[in-house]
């Protein structure tokens, strides 16, 4: 590849983040509606918080397990096959799930949101296809570009949510939550049929190109967890990741339950809930620009600690604050998105940045794999440690949590340009 097709190679970069662009602001106002919906969703169907966390546990742990297959498709055909793949089988998901509330089996629904999941995983993936062609420098800032673009369906998603329901009601009536499962089996649909057609020529084939490593072989997760061992930047930031998951998805999962359980009208959760979460996501992505420049410019390991420490401090927030005072909870979920953007966007430039084209899928997926798992320990485990003890406790497990990635980052700061190498 010469040096006259860097032009191109921009350009299309270009129209890569564009159509990531679109294809975030679709996919997160579907994830934004799961994620509001979940809990609520199997707590009135089992009566119990400490199924209700299986909801969100299932949701993450989806968007772990369907990395296995995802990596392999999207070493044959691309990031285009790998997200393509993800939202489809959300798609799939929702129908289980609506089949499930009509039928009132939440061991169904469960089984439904495992699969609803994949959408969460295609929105995660998204930012790893935006860095295959960015330029080393400029890593984070792409890589956030993407990140950011999620803020815009996933604060409107949890409100969409009430909407949704009163639309489809007025429309067809029956079960409560049908309307909310209609709407992420559509947005995942249309988002499916967005990136088959916008990403041409695939960025990761062609970043291949560009490399010389089109005739590499084939790797699998299993490499992924062989580069982990062997590399130390890339070993920092599945850690990173996937504690700063853990805790984020800990503390948001119950917070729902929570505010519910403390309200004189459980009836109207769904739309407090609605604008709560709707902070709390637009924290994740709305500051993404902001962290990847910082990640340009200090390199990924101090942002990491900055992130840590949000995580810590909304723990604290939260913890302490009573299921009435939803001005504190929404403080504290907005200082837990902050804290998460951090993490995911410091460790996803870590770990790019630390391997070759050939190596990033199985790799990435890997993080990803790691991530996903360590979330839906966090939801299974958040029910019970609310049902038999307390929301604050949790989230004093969950500061535990967070301040366990700190050996991994004591160690000597690379600069950026070592973390690109």
């Amino acid at each position: 590849m010469t040096a006259t097709a860097l032009p191109d190679t921009a350009l299309l970069q270009r129209r890569i983040l564009r159509t990531l662009f679109c294809t975030q602001v679709l996919g997160g106002l579907a994830v934004g509606i799961g994620i509001a919906v979940g809990a609520l969703l199997i707590d009135d169907m089992t009566g119990s918080s400490t199924y209700a966390g299986l909801a969100q546990s299932l949701f993450v742990g989806g968007s772990a397990l369907v990395v296995i297959p995802a990596v392999r498709i999207t070493e044959k055909y691309g990031r285009r096959g790998g997200l393509a793949f993800g939202y489809a089988c959300a798609v799939l998901g929702t129908l289980i799930v609506i089949a499930a509330i009509h039928l009132a089996n939440p061991v169904v629904a469960v089984i439904g949101y495992f699969l609803l999941g994949s959408a969460s995983f295609a929105g995660l993936q998204s930012r790893y296809a935006a860095a295959d062609l960015a330029p080393a420098a400029k890593r984070g800032s792409h890589l956030a570009i993407v990140v950011w673009a999620t803020t815009i369906g996933s604060v409107a998603g949890p409100s969409l949510a009430a909407l949704a329901e009163r639309v489809w009601a007025s429309w067809f009536g029956g079960p409560e939550y049908v309307g909310s499962m209609a709407a992420i089996g559509l947005l995942c649909l249309v988002t499916a049929a967005v990136v088959g057609a916008g990403l041409r020529p695939d960025p990761l084939l062609t970043a291949r190109e560009i490399s010389g490593e089109t005739d590499a072989p084939r790797r699998s997760i299993a490499d992924g967890f062989r580069t982990a061992k062997t590399n130390p930047a890339v070993r920092t930031g599945v850690i990173a990741a996937a504690l700063g998951h853990f805790v984020m998805v800990g503390v948001m999962a119950m917070t729902a339950l929570h505010i519910k359980h403390g309200m004189a009208d459980p009836d109207q959760a769904l739309s407090v809930v609605g604008i709560i979460l709707g902070l709390h996501i637009g924290a994740m992505y709305a500051f993404a620009p902001v962290i990847g420049r910082l990640v340009d410019r200090h390199g990924a390991r101090p942002v990491l600690m900055g992130g840590t420490a949000l995580l810590v401090a909304a723990c604290v927030v939260s913890g302490s604050s009573p299921a009435t005072d939803q001005l504190r909870l929404s403080l504290g979920l907005v200082l837990l998105g902050l804290g998460w953007s951090a993490m995911t966007v410091g460790s996803a430039a870590l770990v790019t940045g630390a391997v070759s084209p050939a190596r990033r899928p199985s790799t990435q997926g890997f993080s990803d794999l790691v991530m996903g798992l360590s979330a839906m320990g966090a939801g299974i485990a958040s029910g019970p440690i609310v049902e038999y003890l307390s929301y604050g406790i949790l989230c004093v497990c969950c500061a535990v949590v967070a301040l366990a990635v700190f050996p991994f980052l004591m160690g000597r700061l690379t600069t950026p340009a070592e973390e690109n190498a």
